[in-house]
């Protein structure tokens, strides 16, 4: 562009404005050039950004710093590592501890009884337990609606027929679904273990109202569920002793499985991949050293003939 502008002007078909161009580049200037007054200015604004940058962000840490909770320690469970499985002995005193402790508040909605078949119970006694409760169903030939033993394909069910009557037997606190509830809090297990052997005497300055326990680990201190994992708490039916570590520990193992049914089939899914890619990988390697060697080492050769030609 600027060596076609300059043919156009020694051509003498552009005639530039030369007083134009030199107070176009004058009213460019650099920072030297600029008055102390505006320096100043300049240097007062961004000091005072500055300032409340750093005063907003101290408001913000001073508030978050009230909310500060207790971090759960990470316990070595049983279902870590690439090859270990959940432990089914556990899931099955899981199931007896949600069934006596958690299922008078909690609820599993998203638990069918057939989810228990070969997993915690055989399948005659997974129709055992949903034959316990009476579902209600229809509408039959008349078109009313009956009361029934439950079936492998019912769900259990919850303690309060809804949310409003939940939080009234409650003192306005409602007792969430425990389905999914691990994979909903961070850390999960390591969570709800602390939190249920975490209830303690509330520290000094901290106010609780009627109704209200104090648990380091629960968000802001508060919580409204009372401790409800203590020493014989219940009796197994296999005899384990029933003490608050191995209950807690039981209920998680429990819950990791009703948040993640698809667990062991993972971990099965993830040795057979294994196997397979390990036999890959050492075929790959054999027909690289012992067969691609041999076409790369080959050498061709091209000559040239000249027939009859000088």
């Amino acid at each position: 562009m600027a060596a076609t502008l300059g043919r156009l002007c020694k051509s003498g078909l552009l005639k530039p404005n030369y007083g134009t161009l030199i107070s176009q580049s004058s009213n460019f200037s650099t920072v030297k050039e600029w008055p102390r007054s505006r320096k100043v200015l300049l240097t007062c604004l961004g000091v005072t950004a500055g300032g409340i940058s750093a005063l907003i962000y101290a408001l913000d840490s001073s508030v978050r710093a009230a909310e500060l909770i207790a971090h759960p320690p990470t316990y070595k469970w049983d279902f870590y590592g690439w090859f270990n499985s959940l432990d089914h002995a556990s899931m099955r005193r899981g199931w007896e501890v949600y069934k006596n402790v958690c299922a008078a508040c909690h609820s599993l909605q998203y638990v069918a009884f057939r989810h228990l078949v070969d997993v915690t119970h055989t399948e005659e006694e997974a129709k055992a337990l949903a034959e316990e409760i009476m579902v209600e169903d229809g509408p039959n030939e008349v078109g009313e609606y009956f009361k029934r033993p439950g079936k492998l394909s019912d769900y259990v069910p919850a303690p309060y027929p809804n949310e409003e009557a939940a939080r009234a037997s409650n003192n306005g606190a409602y007792p969430p679904d425990l389905s999914y509830l691990l994979n909903a809090r961070h850390d999960g297990e390591n969570y709800i273990f602390s939190l249920l052997t975490g209830y303690c005497d509330p520290p000094a300055g901290i106010n609780l109202r009627e109704g209200q326990y104090f648990n380091p680990y629960f968000p802001g201190g508060a919580i409204s569920m009372a401790q409800a994992i203590y020493d014989e708490v219940l009796e197994y039916e296999d005899g384990t002793p029933a003490t608050a570590s191995q209950v807690t520990k039981d209920i998680t193992t429990f819950l990791m499985w009703t948040s993640n049914h698809e667990f062991d089939d993972r971990k099965k899914m993830f040795i057979k991949a294994m196997s397979v890619f390990s036999f890959l990988t050492v075929a790959v390697y054999y027909l690289k050293r012992h067969k691609w060697t041999t076409i790369k080492n080959t050498k061709l050769m091209f000559i040239r003939k000249n027939y009859g030609k000088p």
